[in-house]
């Protein structure tokens, strides 16, 4: 048999389908209801802090966890102030701090071809923080699907069709025939704005995360205007899936490539080009895109996910 733990997480919860016979039960009293309602609760596994109490005491588990984070509390800050300490004062020529920032504007056009300095910065000089950065929303996206996504272990069916009909008709978003044909004309050009800041990011302000916060934008007011059948057209959850998928695993090889040659004192062969044209800048210009892909689908899959419980259709 499986244990309860394993059978919460798949959401195997009997509990759960008598609690709600209970509930909608019209003349279940609030006796009936109390008693499913502590079966319920019983049936689920024993919180690991709860089993801490028992052990420790009501009383003296309280104390030792007020002296956990006071101690915590007084190392952070501790340890924040040593750092303040070292920090040189305002307005001083400080080389230790002053090299970087200086390094990046008068050699970063040589180094990177990219004539936007903050381009060559977080895609050239700290890609590695950037990759991070794109991997948190990828798995913020994962944790969203994880508790909201609608599937055969943990939600009925009823609620799969509250969620694709009865809001739906509420709010009546796809049926308002001003908002449709404000769509219709607006979001082709939020696409293209949003494509323009995207490949324009090495040479001018945008760049991918910019970027593709317009075209997860422009996502977003096209599933609202024309309805999530329009959209599931173009933008499955199969797609978007990929999309990522492409997006970040190209940004992780490119750089591991570059990664390793400028470690080991290589040459890695890649053209920077002409410092000012569209196709310069070396990756900065495909990295650009491979973020900007990953904010879109990650923006449309938040708003996917809190207004139908899925990603689009399979």
């Amino acid at each position: 048999m499986k244990s309860r733990l394993r059978a919460w997480f798949d959401g195997d919860l009997s509990g759960m389908e008598e609690f709600v016979q209970v509930t909608e039960t019209p003349d279940a009293t609030h006796e009936d209801f109390k008693q499913t309602e502590l079966a319920f609760e019983e049936s689920l596994p024993q919180n690991p802090r709860s089993r801490m109490i028992e052990r420790l005491g009501r009383k003296s588990y309280h104390i030792l966890y007020r002296v956990v984070a006071v101690t915590s509390c007084i190392v952070f800050i501790g340890v924040m102030l040593y750092v303040i300490g070292h920090l040189s004062r305002f307005g001083t020529d400080n080389p230790r701090a002053d090299e970087v920032s200086r390094r990046y504007i008068e050699s970063g056009l040589e180094e990177t071809g990219a004539t936007n300095i903050v381009a060559g910065m977080i895609l050239d000089y700290r890609a590695f923080d950037t990759l991070g950065e794109s991997h948190v929303l990828f798995t913020a996206l994962v944790c969203v699907a994880m508790l909201l996504q609608l599937d055969r272990k943990n939600t009925r069916r009823d609620l799969e069709d509250y969620y694709t009909t009865t809001l739906d008709v509420y709010f009546r978003t796809s049926q308002d025939r001003i908002l449709q044909t404000i769509g219709f004309f607006v979001v082709p050009f939020i696409m293209m704005f949003g494509i323009y800041v995207l490949v324009n990011g090495h040479l001018s302000p945008g760049g991918g995360f910019s970027g593709g916060a317009i075209l997860g934008a422009g996502m977003i007011i096209l599933s609202c205007s024309l309805g999530f059948k329009t959209a599931d057209r173009l933008l499955t959850a199969r797609r978007l899936n990929l999309v990522t998928f492409i997006a970040l695993a190209f940004y992780s090889i490119s750089k591991c490539y570059v990664f390793y040659t400028g470690a080991n004192g290589l040459e890695n062969h890649i053209p920077k080009g002409i410092p000012g044209a569209i196709l310069s800048g070396g990756l900065i210009l495909p990295l650009n895109v491979a973020v900007g892909l990953v904010v879109a689908c990650t923006m449309y899959g938040f708003f996917s996910l809190f207004r139908r419980g899925k990603l689009g259709s399979d």
